[in-house]
């Protein structure tokens, strides 16, 4: 969820930055407001639907393919390869420390049924 205000904000940057001279490198054609905010609003929408289906069947496959477009905000704002990169990390390290947990978790639950929770 966290991440899905990184890209407003990246989004309102990038709409901010399209009418200022050498924003842009002189090869590439300045996106239209309503590209900006299409293409930062869908990615808002995904990021937002993801936040809920993590727990679900594929939403750890979906949230990691989802980074890569968050990374890719960099070419419109430079600043959000540094950014986007970091919550690449903290994915990375979410779900490495996640499944420890779980694995501990599971382990100790079947060292001590009595405390194990009802399923």
């Amino acid at each position: 969820m966290l991440e899905a205000f990184l890209i407003l904000f990246a989004t309102l940057v990038a709409y901010g930055l399209r009418n200022v001279p050498y924003a842009w490198p002189d090869k590439m054609q300045v996106p239209s407001g309503p590209a900006i905010w299409i293409v930062g609003g869908t990615l808002i929408v995904v990021l937002l639907l993801l936040s809920r289906m993590v727990g679900g069947p594929g939403g750890y496959v979906a949230g990691s393919a989802v980074q890569i477009p968050v990374i890719a905000c960099g070419f419109a704002v430079p600043l959000m390869f540094l950014v986007g990169g970091i919550f690449v990390v903290l994915w990375i390290v979410s779900l490495r420390l996640g499944g420890r947990i779980d694995r501990e978790r599971a382990a100790y639950d079947a060292e001590h049924p009595e405390t194990a929770p009802n399923m």
